[in-house]
């Protein structure tokens, strides 16, 4: 059995969501192309795997309706940074890519420096740097 994990999202314009991720600096996985408009990535050094699906084909795999991401969440992605200057750039590469910023940079906890953004479909990110050492 494979121990992947793989992040399956509905999307609502393929391609702007593509360049989306790709602005971010996601790396475009070439192994598995598109055959529905959908796109593959790998994202951080464990490499897991984000799926972009068009609506139509996330509802097939799904069996059930896509919720509207822009009405509530059901999950929130977290990526480590390490440090508060990744976490920084990560916000303007989402902000610039198109992406709104829901919670600014800053200090969380006095050991956790960390920033929220949604991308163009709704989908609630956010970026952390923990200083374990300050940890309480």
């Amino acid at each position: 059995m494979s121990r992947e994990l793989w992040l399956n999202l509905p999307v609502r314009e393929p391609e702007r969501a593509k360049a989306f991720y790709t602005q971010l600096g996601f790396r475009l996985n070439e192994r598995y192309p598109s055959q529905d408009g959908s796109s593959c990535f790998i994202v951080g050094e464990n490499q897991v795997v984000l799926m972009l699906f068009p609506e139509s084909a996330f509802r097939g795999f799904a069996g059930n309706t896509v919720a509207d991401s822009w009405q509530g969440t059901e999950v929130l992605f977290s990526l480590g940074a390490n440090s508060m200057e990744e976490v920084d750039e990560l916000a303007m590469k989402a902000e610039l890519a198109g992406g709104t910023v829901f919670s600014k940079p800053g200090e969380k906890g006095g050991w956790m420096y960390g920033y929220g953004f949604t991308d163009p479909d709704g989908h609630r990110w956010n970026a952390l740097y923990m200083d374990m050492s300050k940890m309480p």
